[in-house]
């Protein structure tokens, strides 16, 4: 009803949009609405079951972005984040978790196609396709700095905590990571360390790739969430943690080179979101249309008809703005950081609005764990706070609109 059409889509795209939807539709929903109760296993291995990513894998969705030389799915570069937004779309209405999971395996690829040697694309590349259950991760988070580092105050003492020394042929990395997206399933981490505290964190962060199985390596622990459950959010830690040199990625100006990273993330970011909302419009349109109350099917209440109305607008601006910002950061566009920011401000703010009011419209059985609407609710929840806070998230479009009179925000004036 809400989900998206084929206007402007390639028939690649559209292609790939409805078997993405046919895989929803016919495991993915299903599996979530009959196994509710799995999403609060604290053993995280038994929440989805393997033959999801393997049905996933068997479409070709688990390695979007992964160059075809080693068997991934490589996409039309002139429309490759907008083919992003649009699968990840897909997949969130069916579950933000799965999508979670699958969406870092596309980010991080399309990191490691840009900035890793050769060799390391041959082996990890080729790991990754040949395993359904292969993950990656990338690890920036710390406990002592997250969203706030990027305003940035840029002086050594706002740097890393996670720390890297050389050490002949090694590196040799100590520190924690935390809120990391596939961190306790992850078979292959990009992990991100201070190399030079003498400088700000802009000049004096390296970044590193480190297996699941390196010595000094501890995955701490699955970090419970509120929503997105079926993406198991890890914490790790490093402890003299060796990796060869030639795992090192990019010396000392690694978060430079990871816009490539971050502005496709805030389209996806955005996109998962935007499904959550047409998964809550969806279920809730059924069952206003369905339901008696007072002698009459909801629907027909004209109170629950302008909040009906008010979730397909909020809806439908969102995709108006994703597609914008989609098509900038595609053209590599001057606006297109604001963009970015812009649409993953306003996804997390007005798709929470679409559940509250899914919620509201069920009743008491929006309350309910196996009716799944307060599902939605939940997961919707946390995009407010993933990939930067909504407050970070606008003082840096403040930054990208005006650079040059915007405050610091962080730190003091010049």
């Amino acid at each position: 009803m809400l989900q998206q059409q084929d206007r402007g889509l390639s028939e690649e795209q559209r292609m790939m949009r409805d078997a993405c939807r046919a895989f929803v539709d016919a495991h993915v929903t299903p599996f979530i609405r009959q196994n509710w109760k799995r999403e609060w296993s604290m053993e995280p291995e038994d929440r989805l079951p393997a033959s999801i990513l393997e049905e996933a894998d068997r479409i070709g969705i688990r390695t979007l972005g992964v160059p075809e030389e080693f068997g991934g799915v490589e996409l039309d570069p002139a429309t490759e984040v907008q083919t992003f937004a649009l699968i990840s779309e897909e997949i969130a209405r069916g579950d933000s978790g799965l999508a979670d999971k699958l969406v870092q395996n596309w980010k991080v690829a399309v990191l490691l196609r840009n900035v890793a040697p050769r060799h390391l694309q041959e082996k990890w590349f080729r790991r990754l396709v040949e395993d359904p259950q292969f993950l990656l991760a990338h690890c920036l988070t710390e406990p002592r700095g997250a969203s706030d580092r990027w305003l940035p105050y840029n002086v050594p003492e706002a740097a890393m905590q996670t720390r890297a020394h050389q050490d002949g042929d090694h590196w040799v990395l100590n520190g924690r990571k935390q809120f990391i997206s596939n961190g306790y399933d992850a078979g292959l981490y990009v992990v991100y360390a201070n190399t030079n505290p003498k400088v700000g964190m802009q000049q004096g962060t390296s970044s590193f790739l480190v297996p699941r199985d390196t010595p000094g390596l501890t995955i701490a622990r699955c970090n419970e969430t509120l929503g997105c459950r079926f993406m198991n959010n890890g914490e790790l830690v490093f402890e003299d943690c060796r990796v060869p040199a030639d795992h090192l990625l990019v010396k000392d100006e690694s978060l430079a080179k990871a816009g490539i990273y971050f502005r496709p993330g805030k389209i996806i970011q955005a996109s998962k979101n935007l499904g959550v909302g047409v998964a809550a419009f969806e279920r809730t349109a059924d069952y206003v249309q369905n339901y008696v109350q007072g002698g009459r099917i909801l629907i027909k209440h004209q109170a629950v008809a302008v909040r009906l109305a008010d979730m397909a607008t909020k809806i439908a601006a969102v995709r108006a703005l994703l597609r914008e910002a989609s098509l900038a950061v595609d053209a590599g566009a001057a606006d297109a950081d604001a963009l970015c920011n812009m649409v993953k401000v306003f996804a997390s703010e007005e798709i929470f609005k679409v559940t509250q009011h899914a919620v509201e419209l069920h009743g008491g059985n929006g309350m309910m764990l196996d009716f799944g609407i307060e599902k939605l609710f939940r997961d919707a929840a946390i995009f407010l706070h993933m990939d930067a806070t909504v407050d970070i998230s606008r003082f840096k479009i403040i930054k990208s609109l005006f650079p040059r009179t915007a405050g610091k925000y962080a730190g003091p004036e010049d």
